[in-house]
């Protein structure tokens, strides 16, 4: 890779002119943040951060298709007339996001490798490095929007509702978001789509990606049989019947229902809890049985965003999972950890899984349910 050169530090501002290092993932939404970006004046540099490419043990399956993903980042590049670069942070993200993610499920609890990617990798390891070269800013194709002023960064919603990633970014900090641009969520999905056919940008009819990137085609389940020893045991109801078997109680997360493996019969079994030294799953009998629900959680490593604690208790609004509506919440200090009630009962409240506070459309803060 050329050395690319260092540039004076300067007063922090959005003047045109300033260099930006540009995430693109070869999606739509970080091609058109370039695009963007280089019309509204900035020194645009595209980086493609390649994660994962060991694919040992699905060899009829694509996992993550990183090289297409790489082509269409350096083809946007090509059209928009930009530096591009590809950081390789491949030992980082097996570490810091797939190892993660299995301890995890071999502990019993729910990670959340979207919002590991973003801390460790995007606004980690690729932020510190671009920094490094020269970068004033570092962008992303992320539905959030960060807002500036007095000397104090925000992290807001993105203006799609059903396209906000701000649930992912919980972790940023004053320093990262004070250096951060994210200038696609100041639209809708369908908006940038058009943006993209205006650009003439090759991925404007790219589908988006789903579930997580580096699994691919690969199922997330059969993905974990290949990292951890199926143990089989008992799937117990929360009334004490036994009602089939299971591969391993660590495959499943709370409120799952499909892949269970149970007989059902009709009845909808979803899972309400784990008992991981006996290696039972117990399951609830429908939708509405109360075992299912809880009111209060336990949460800890809570990051607030402004970079300061505020003052207990506090009363705002929470989600528990990604898309899943706002619901009212008090946030209160229980010993070292943060206490959160909730104002109704929330469906599958998964230990491991994030919750994230907010106040309005900006968000305050979160962390990792107990």
């Amino acid at each position: 890779m050329k050395k690319i050169r260092q540039k004076k530090k300067k007063k922090i501002g959005l003047e045109r002119g300033r260099r930006v290092f540009v995430g693109m993932s070869g999606g739509v939404d970080s091609s058109v943040a370039a695009a963007l970006l280089k019309k509204q004046g900035y020194d645009v540099v595209g980086v493609f951060i390649k994660g994962w490419s060991d694919n040992r043990f699905f060899k009829d399956k694509t996992m993550c298709p990183w090289i297409t993903d790489q082509e269409d980042a350096r083809r946007v590049a090509a059209a928009l007339d930009i530096p591009f670069y590809t950081f390789d942070f491949e030992k980082e993200y097996r570490t810091k996001v797939v190892e993660y993610m299995v301890k995890a499920y071999r502990a019993g609890i729910t990670p959340n490798p979207d919002v590991m990617c973003n801390k460790e990798i995007k606004f980690g390891v690729f932020f510190d490095k671009a920094r490094k070269l020269g970068a004033d800013f570092v962008a992303t194709g992320h539905h959030a929007r960060v807002t500036r002023r007095a000397g104090i960064a925000r992290l807001c919603t993105g203006k799609d509702a059903q396209k906000d990633q701000s649930y992912f970014l919980w972790t940023l900090t004053q320093k990262q978001l004070m250096h951060t641009l994210m200038p696609v969520g100041e639209y809708t999905k369908g908006k940038v789509r058009e943006m993209a056919r205006t650009f003439g940008l090759p991925t404007a009819e790219k589908k988006d990606s789903q579930g997580l990137c580096f699994v691919g085609e690969v199922n997330v389940h059969d993905f974990l049989k290949s990292m951890i020893k199926p143990k089989k045991g008992k799937i117990i109801t929360t009334s004490g019947k036994t009602v089939g078997e299971h591969e391993g109680a660590m495959f499943y997360t709370i409120g799952q229902r499909h892949g269970i493996g149970s007989p059902g019969g009709g009845t909808p079994y979803y899972v309400a809890g784990k008992d991981m030294k006996k290696n039972i799953l117990y399951v609830s009998e429908g939708v509405g049985d109360a075992e299912l629900y809880k009111k209060e959680m336990d949460v800890i490593g809570c990051n607030w965003v402004s970079g300061k604690a505020p003052k207990f208790p506090v009363a705002c609004k929470a989600r528990i999972r990604y898309r899943q509506p706002l619901e009212a919440c008090k946030i209160v200090k229980k010993g070292r950890n943060t206490h959160v009630v909730s104002h109704r009962p929330q469906r599958a409240v998964a230990p491991g899984q994030s919750i994230v506070f907010y106040k309005r459309n900006v968000v305050i803060g979160g962390g990792v349910i107990v």
